[in-house]
């Protein structure tokens, strides 16, 4: 509880929440802490295979870096409102925020947080402005990029190679606008084929249905190193965009964007963002795989600008 009295504190003395009396009585909260408080519970968004960042354990349950970060930001959420974190298997007596965990597709996520079903949505999620226009994004926690996986004896290393033949992609996705802007710039075209998220596109390559499936780098680094094929696998070509992840959440509401910030400093300042990186990017995975991908220094510099201590 302490641990968390500090960002309720700057929140009253930036004019956001009122004092805690006030906020209880709804004088001042408004948007999505009003939402949160009144129904008990933060509305969490996670996907399925987006390893490392959002996945299933063995266990089945929501496991990843964007899941700690989100479980960090629930906790400063919580103690925003003066309640206690309850976690999502706590017994129904114990009361307070709940985190309720709620499964989302890649074309699904933010049509979600736009309707409310979800509060804020962990996982790969690429902030740029077309999304911004929808929705709103906490600070940049991974820098990823576009690129080709093919089966390793495919000749193809660009996707000038594969004119005319078959790219799968997750509908929904960046990757999927870069690929049908790229298409038609060889001869013949090429043809993307959406499935319905990155598991699917996975196995239409895996299968032979498709001869490349274009995706961030890292969830092509997190199919090589946890599917039983992905041996068999290459990640090849330049990068074809860049992507840089983000929590989102509803836009048009700044007392939860201030708080979402603070909450990303607050990790910063306490090296929770480091730390939560070499766990799941340098560390075994829970299914017993190592990504061995140390710490990019455009992401170091992004924590440090956060707060991250040298």
């Amino acid at each position: 509880m302490n641990a968390r009295r500090p960002l309720a504190l700057a929140l009253v003395l930036a004019g956001l929440l009122g004092p805690p009396a006030a906020a209880e009585e709804g004088d001042r909260l408004e948007g999505t802490l009003k939402a949160i408080r009144d129904r008990g519970s933060l509305l969490v968004g996670y996907r399925e295979a987006a390893i490392p960042f959002s996945f299933l354990n063995k266990a089945g349950q929501p496991v990843g870096f964007a899941m700690d970060i989100c479980r960090g930001i629930a906790a400063d959420v919580a103690g925003a409102l003066n309640r206690d974190l309850v976690e999502p298997d706590a017994p129904a007596w114990q009361t307070g925020i709940r985190t309720i965990l709620v499964p989302v597709s890649a074309d699904q996520r933010l049509p979600k947080v736009v309707a409310g079903e979800v509060d804020i949505e962990c996982g790969s999620t690429t902030a740029n402005a077309e999304r911004r226009k929808s929705v709103a994004f906490s600070p940049v926690f991974f820098l990823a990029g576009t690129k080709l996986m093919v089966p390793a004896g495919k000749p193809a290393a660009s996707y000038q190679d594969l004119a005319g033949r078959t790219v799968a992609v997750s509908t929904g996705t960046t990757n999927a606008d870069v690929m049908k802007r790229l298409a038609g710039t060889v001869t013949p075209p090429i043809k993307v084929v959406e499935a319905p998220g990155t598991e699917a596109a996975y196995d239409l390559l895996s299968a032979g249905k498709a001869d490349a499936f274009a995706s961030d780098d890292i969830l092509l680094t997190g199919f090589a190193a946890t599917r039983p094929d992905g041996r068999r696998m290459r990640i090849v070509g330049e990068y074809l965009s860049f992507e840089p992840y983000a929590i989102t959440f509803r836009r048009d509401d700044p007392a939860f964007a201030a708080l979402v910030r603070s909450s990303f400093e607050r990790m910063a300042r306490d090296g929770q963002l480091s730390r939560g990186y070499r766990r799941w990017f340098t560390q075994k995975l829970p299914t017993g795989e190592i990504l061995d991908l140390p710490m990019s220094p455009h992401l170091a510099e992004i924590y440090r600008a956060l707060g991250e201590p040298d």
